[in-house]
Parts: structure tokens; sequence; C-alpha cells
């Protein structure tokens, strides 16, 4: 009997049952709505089913026979995926799709240098990335959006298997113009008078704010922001100071403004840089090989567009 569906038609609808919208649909996946649309429409009318209730305002909502549909779908996709799994084993290429998720504070950083290394030494590769929060992240391990995600150790669920790749101790961010910059290292207490610009990040704020506690201070919360790039141009512009983890190798924020990092002493807990991945008996090829490319470029001595010095 000859299929109804294309795995491309399943791959726009299941799509549009994670974003919950066709229009962010089209943005993650780098689609058109129209082409979304149609598949949808296709789909629709191949089966003679509903799959989703349009609402003006909040976007689609699938029916109850479209949820089961979209877990028909995603296990036929899942299989569909197997077949390159197999393909790899047999010709010892890596090949295929692969979705890699990104900590948003992370991404910018060092994600565009990891695709582009991969890519190049895999042409048939087709790799998709994503960024979101951590507990996003999480939840797209699980729902199979992602296969890989580059995070901190932040809150790992025991279904998570995390690997470390690099120890990132927290530093203190200043304008030039600050009376802190430009030391050899500054103290907790020191930074406690001083007025913080806040990363205001689920995990990352109760991170930051911990280092405090456990010294027996409190900080002097000025600002907050949930925008990384946000923060430095603020320090940049004297609105405090920041605390980050990241050091870039470009020291200067969004509007050209300078910027200084600086150690802070003591025994603070850092945050480690890794690969999180659902816990597995067995992994893709195309996975092993995107976790050994990660090995070989996110380590102590370099790793790209970070400063480790």
């Amino acid at each position: 009997m000859a299929l109804r569906f294309t795995l491309r038609q399943l791959e726009y609808f299941v799509a549009v049952g994670d974003a919950g919208s066709i229009a962010a649909a089209a943005q993650q996946i780098h689609v058109s709505s129209p082409s979304i649309s149609t598949a949808i429409a296709q789909l629709e009318a191949s089966f003679s089913v509903a799959l989703f209730v349009r609402q003006h305002a909040q976007g689609l909502s699938l029916t109850p026979g479209g949820r089961r549909f979209y877990a028909a779908a995603r296990a036929v996709l899942e299989s569909a995926g197997a077949l390159h799994d197999v393909a790899n084993d047999i010709s010892e290429q890596v090949r295929g799709p692969i979705a890699v998720g990104a900590l948003v504070t992370v991404a910018a950083f060092v994600l565009p240098a990891l695709r582009h290394g991969f890519e190049q030494a895999h042409p048939e590769v087709a790799l998709r990335q994503r960024e979101a929060h951590q507990e996003d992240l999480i939840a797209m391990l699980r729902r199979a959006e992602v296969d890989i995600a580059i995070t901190y150790d932040l809150d790992i669920p025991a279904d998570i298997a995390f690997e470390p790749l690099l120890e990132l101790p927290p530093r203190a961010v200043f304008s030039p113009a600050h009376p802190l910059a430009g030391r050899g290292s500054v103290t907790l207490e020191q930074l406690a008078g001083e007025k913080l610009v806040l990363l205001d990040l689920p995990l990352s704020r109760e991170y930051f704010l911990a280092l405090f506690e456990a010294a027996g201070l409190r900080p002097l919360i000025a600002e907050r922001t949930p925008h990384l790039a946000m923060l430095r141009s603020m320090v940049a512009n004297g609105f405090g100071y920041g605390l980050l983890n990241l050091a870039s190798t470009n020291a200067f924020a969004a509007d050209g403004k300078p910027l200084s990092y600086v150690p802070i002493r003591g025994k603070l807990r850092p945050l480690k840089l890794g690969l999180a991945t659902m816990r597995a008996d067995r992994k893709a090829r195309i996975l092993e090989a995107f976790e050994e490319h990660c090995r070989e470029r996110l380590t102590a001595a370099s790793a790209p567009g970070l400063s480790l010095s």
C-alpha cells in the first residue's frame, strides 16, 4: 500500500506540536511558514483527521486525536532516524541529522565554532541547533527534541548523563573606571559593598547568590537582567559590577565600551561546562562523533570564544 505521508510532513507536524504555533516552528527548524501549513493541511486531508485546534490568540493546540497522531509521528521519525545509525555503522561514516542544544548564556560563545568545525569534518551531517534555558534543555532532551546539550552542571537530574569538559570559576567583571578594576584579584567581602548587576536567570541567579550566602554575606543588588549582553553593557557603562563564569575573548560590551575581568579569591564553587545526554546503553555514531569533537575543542588549554587565563 502506498504511503499517504512523507517523513518531512511528519517532521513539520511534530515541530508545530512542540512549538505551539506555525511561526515558532518555522523559526526553530528554518522552514517557511507556508511550507509547514501546507504539510499539515496535506496530513489532515490524507488521514481525514483534524490535528490541531486553531486558536487565533493562543496559536495551535493538538486535538485529542492529534495528540495520539503526534506520539505515533514521533515514533516513526525516531525509527527513521535509526536507519542513519545502521548506515553509519555499516559504512563507518558519520552522517545524518543531529540536534544540538546549548544554554543561552553559553551558546553564542562556543556553539557556532563547534558546529562549523563539525560540519567541515563531516559534510554529510545535518546539524540543527537550539538555544534555551537549563530547564528547557532538560525537557528537550527528554522529548528527544535535541540529542545533546552543551550546558553547566546545574540541577542535572538522574536520568540525564553529564560529562564535564571545562571548569569555570566565577569572575567579577567591571568597567575599567571601577575602583576594583585592574586588580590581580578581589574577594567576596570587597564585592559585597559594591553595586551588583545580577544575571537574573533561573539557576544562574541562585548560583551567584549562593556564593555570598556561603560566606555569610549579602550582595548589594542594584540592577537585574536576564540578558548577558545587557549585563555586559550595563557594567561597561558604570551601573555596577557583574558576576560571570564565562570570560569572552572579546573584552568589549555590545556598545563597544571595554570590560575588565578579575578573578575572585577564595574557595568558590566553579561551574562545569560539559555535555548532557539521555542515559542510554548505546549511542548513535553521529552523537559519539560530536561528543569527541567537543572533547577535543573544549579543553582547559583552549576553547572557542573563551578566555581561560
